[in-house]
């Protein structure tokens, strides 16, 4: 049967728009249904983190995105708390969040994927989806009536409410919702003393346009379920009863109301379907991971599919998928039940004493800079690693490798680790000069045009890579593989085994 795309993207959110860009960056079809006809207005999430960062500086799209928000030192653990975690401790070229709306983060990256040449259909609903041995069939209804679109894949990139986690009948297990808070974006506020509400646990954040954006949770309404309607009197009473005033709050553009409901997908993939972002993972918003994880989703499963759809990935690439993302999901979700609860308690009269005496003490730990920098690492995914499947493997085998400067043997010129992965393909970096074993790619072994080799010597920072032979890189920033040996032979033998682990061996 003719397929109309390779891979069929199902939801246009910011998880689903980097999949498409790096699936296009890979030179594979992509098609990108979503049934809004415009973009969210309403940006639910503010925030990109240093690993989010990272991973789009890899493709060299970083500048794009800081030249239109705002850097920060640090993030807050949970709201009750006063001590911020401090991301200027991290090693990485971005130690910093950037505040930065859901809306421009989606119009970034939506530039992105259709520069690359994937398609973005909006106003276009897929109704049913079902698989079978050669592809996927999707049923769309759109402007034009109803069609039938046929892919190799699809990634149900689709939300919580996910059609193709439905499809693939995966299910979503965890815990319904327990309380509430409520957002509001107001055209009006008093700006006088904004820290007034900051120390009673409301969030504030300055938006463009000239908007303020206020966090609160009332007591009295903490039960009042997500799906009822924010109103504006509803909204001011909270923050007198939050802070002892209202704040001058008026002219709301957007008012929502958001709970702690957590899920986790059993399962990332089942056959030729597959999930990503809120799909495959919801929490309550804490910490301002939620967006995060779902593009570090997309940077993880891109090339990997890019890579089946290609036919040069080695046997069971694509299922890592599920067995590094699903591990980090649980971690996250665990996470943020925990953060959830720091959040909850003090509301509640018969806890508000025992809860403000554990906030206390907890803001004495973070204050501790072994404790910092931990919170900061998992909160930041700069300490993400994925657990190798040799346990003789390199101690840095599975973990993200920083920017780590580099001075080219070839010509001398000066670039960097993230520079040489703005292609997308992986990264083989000879970093000592061993005679007779140049990190030249045999065509019997593997296919050239796949992995990038280089001789370089690392600067600045050299403590990563001290002592390594050969890195191999994998196109997320990972590393795939590493070695200190120097014997010619054992070299090859070595760095042949690794490339042939991930890329199938041509034919």
């Amino acid at each position: 049967m003719h397929r109309d795309t390779d891979v069929l993207v199902v939801g246009a959110g910011p998880t689903g728009l980097l999949l498409a860009a790096e699936l296009a960056l890979a030179g594979v079809r992509t098609l990108v249904l979503e049934r809004r006809c415009e973009r969210q207005a309403n940006s639910r999430a503010l925030n990109l983190h240093p690993r989010s960062l990272e991973i789009l500086d890899q493709r060299g799209l970083a500048d794009r995105f800081l030249a239109l928000g705002r850097t920060v030192p640090g993030w807050q653990f949970a709201a009750p708390l006063t001590t911020p975690l401090d991301f200027s401790v991290l090693n990485s070229a971005h130690p910093h969040a950037l505040l930065l709306s859901q809306a421009r983060t989606e119009a970034l990256l939506e530039q992105r994927a259709v520069e690359l040449g994937a398609q973005i259909r909006r106003g276009h609903t897929v109704t049913d989806l079902w698989q079978d041995a050669a592809g996927v069939s999707a049923g769309v209804t759109g402007p034009d009536g109803h069609t039938t679109v046929r892919a190799e894949f699809a990634v149900g990139c689709d939300g919580a409410r996910s059609l193709v986690r439905r499809a693939a009948g995966i299910a979503f297990p965890g815990t319904e919702e327990t309380f509430t808070a409520m957002v509001g974006d107001f055209a009006d506020a008093d700006h006088s003393d904004l820290q007034r509400p900051r120390r009673h646990g409301v969030l504030v954040s300055r938006l463009e346009h000239g908007l303020t954006r206020f966090v609160v949770m009332d007591p009295a309404r903490m039960r009042t379920p997500s799906a009822e309607p924010v109103t504006l009197e509803e909204f001011r009473t909270a923050l007198l009863r939050a802070c002892g005033t209202d704040c001058g709050v008026a002219r709301p553009r957007w008012l929502s109301r958001f709970g702690n409901a957590t899920r986790l997908a059993e399962r990332y993939r089942s056959g030729r379907l597959l999930l990503a972002g809120d799909a495959a993972h919801i929490h309550f918003p804490v910490g301002a991971q939620g967006l995060n994880t779902g593009l570090q989703d997309a940077m993880n499963l891109g090339w990997k599919l890019a890579a089946e759809v290609q036919g040069w990935a080695a046997p069971g690439l694509l299922d890592t998928y599920h067995s590094e993302r699903h591990r980090v999901g649980e971690e996250v979700t665990a996470r943020t039940e925990a953060q959830a609860l720091l959040v909850e308690l003090p509301q509640v009269e018969q806890y508000r004493r025992p809860a403000r005496r554990l906030c206390e003490l907890l803001d004495t730990l973070l204050g501790l800079d072994q404790v910092n920098q931990y919170l900061a690492g998992l909160l930041s995914a700069l300490d993400t690693a994925y657990p190798p499947q040799d346990p003789t493997a390199h101690a840095l085998t599975g973990r993200r490798i920083p920017d780590i400067p580099l001075t080219l043997s070839a010509d001398g010129r000066r670039t960097s680790v993230h520079s040489l992965l703005h292609d997308g393909t992986m990264l083989l970096l000879s970093l000592a000069d061993v005679p007779d074993a140049s990190p030249c790619l045999p065509s019997s072994a593997v296919r050239p045009r796949l992995v990038r080799a280089v001789t370089a010597r690392a600067h600045g920072d050299e403590d990563a890579l001290l002592g390594l032979t050969e890195v191999l890189v994998r196109p997320d920033g990972h590393v795939a593989w590493a070695t200190e040996t120097k014997d010619p032979r054992e070299l090859h033998a070595e760095r042949t085994h690794a490339l042939n682990s991930w890329i199938h061996a041509a034919k």
